[in-house]
């Protein structure tokens, strides 16, 4: 971090009420530089088809130009270009692609908002923060349900967020902090943005393109202000029992210790929620019980389960005899993970069976890495289990010849060339001692 940035981080740390009106000048060529090496070398392409090696084959020179456009207010932000990733209900999820420059911009931008920003975020905020991930989110979840007496859960899911977001009002909450006109400009043309959906052009007059390198920072800020300290420092003051919020991005739960709290916020969430543009699917956001059982009681007995992060959450038995939660991967992501492994299978199956297995093992260990939590054996062992059938299902169908493939015989070749096993890689809940 540069000594100006250094500044920046301490004196919002020392002074929460402060607004800063000279934050541009931190967007230099260093600045520009770090943003560039942050970017990944095998990222899609925006509508520049400009990749990061062919700009960094001229990058000082690249660099000093866009510099001097920023500084003359020269900069323009190219279109995004739309691409459409499938969802699991088989619906897709639209993703944004910025061109090089700007994503070059927005890192740049990213990285200021952050010396501001990471002062004031609360300890309920874990998606798409330095020294934070999904596994402390999960971890904080399984806390607040062991130890915190928590009787019920709100589990909410916001529609398509980061299409909602009011730029009129999350300009307006950026100024809570930032006073400086031509940052506030930049921030401006990252939103006000067009959009190339195929061959179709628009511009869009709310929502941030979600995939950008700026989107995650600006959904952070809105729902800081629009969630977060409005559920500590208005909420749980009123209320009887103890409660919590654990956020990862746009994807939240809260815990509380009284029902009659947790139907009291559920209330007041909706019209919390509308004042900001923003809509909580009226099938995904309820209530759920989920008192521990007392020894004796079935898993069964009045506990729910819910949904957060891909796992579903719910009450095991340990080998003591009592009640800790647990987590499993949720039916739907296996589901999905199976398919997808499925059609790769199906429309691979002519390649070699080292280039075969090699892609096989990245995805196992893909989902494995972040899966793999204690407690959660059986369906990593489910997923390794239907990916050999699968793709032994799938070498049969290849030729003739391919028919008489064996199970004995493939499973020879796996066991002189296993896919990686089912592994434990984050710990979750402590083990008894």
């Amino acid at each position: 971090m540069s000594p100006g940035l250094l500044k920046v981080v301490e004196r919002a740390r020392r002074n929460p009420d402060v607004r800063f009106n000279s934050l541009a000048h931190l967007l230099d060529e260093e600045a520009l530089g770090r943003a560039y090496d942050r970017l990944r070398k095998d990222a899609a392409v925006g509508v520049d088809g400009i990749t990061k090696e062919e700009y960094g084959q001229h990058l000082e020179e690249h660099l000093r130009g866009l510099h001097e456009r920023l500084k003359s207010i020269r900069y323009r932000h190219q279109p995004i270009r739309r691409v459409h990733i499938p969802k699991a209900n088989g619906k897709t999820r639209p993703i944004g692609i910025s061109s090089l420059e700007d994503k070059i911009v927005q890192g740049a931008l990213r990285e200021v908002l952050e010396a501001v920003y990471e002062q004031d975020f609360l300890e309920c905020s874990y998606g798409f923060r330095p020294g934070r991930s999904a596994h402390d989110a999960l971890r904080a979840v399984n806390r607040l349900v062991s130890r915190g007496g928590i009787t019920v859960i709100l589990e909410a899911d916001i529609q398509a967020f980061f299409d909602s977001i009011d730029r009129t009002w999350l300009l307006e909450l950026l100024q809570v902090r930032v006073a400086d006109p031509p940052l506030l400009r930049l921030l401006g043309k990252c939103l006000h943005v067009g959009v190339l959906d195929g061959e179709e052009f628009s511009k869009p007059d709310e929502g941030t393109a979600q995939g950008s390198i700026i989107s995650p920072m600006f959904g952070n800020v809105y729902l800081h202000y629009v969630l977060d300290l409005w559920f500590e420092r208005d909420i749980r003051p009123r209320l009887k029992g103890h409660a919590r919020l654990i956020r990862y991005a746009d994807d939240f739960v809260m815990g509380f210790e009284r029902q009659d709290d947790a139907e009291r916020v559920l209330a007041v969430l909706h019209k919390r929620m509308a004042k900001y543009g923003l809509t909580l699917h009226p099938d995904k956001t309820r209530l759920i019980p989920f008192a521990r059982p007392r020894r004796g009681e079935s898993g069964r007995s009045g506990a729910g389960t819910f949904d957060f992060l891909g796992f579903t959450h719910y009450w095991r038995k340990s080998l003591r005899g009592s009640w800790q939660p647990g987590m499993k991967t949720r039916r739907s992501k296996v589901q999905r993970f199976l398919h997808d492994l499925g059609e790769w299978c199906r429309g691979h199956r002519h390649q070699t069976l080292k280039d075969q297995h090699d892609a096989l093992s990245r995805r196992l260990r893909g989902h494995f890495q972040y899966f793999g939590v204690n407690g959660n054996a059986r369906s990593l062992a489910e997923v390794h289990h239907h990916t050999e059938r699968t793709w032994l299902k799938w070498l049969r169908r290849r030729s003739q010849r391919g028919r008489r493939l064996t199970w004995e015989r493939f499973g020879a070749y796996l066991q002189a060339h296993p896919l990686p096993l089912p592994r434990i890689t984050v710990q979750i809940w402590a083990r008894a001692p």
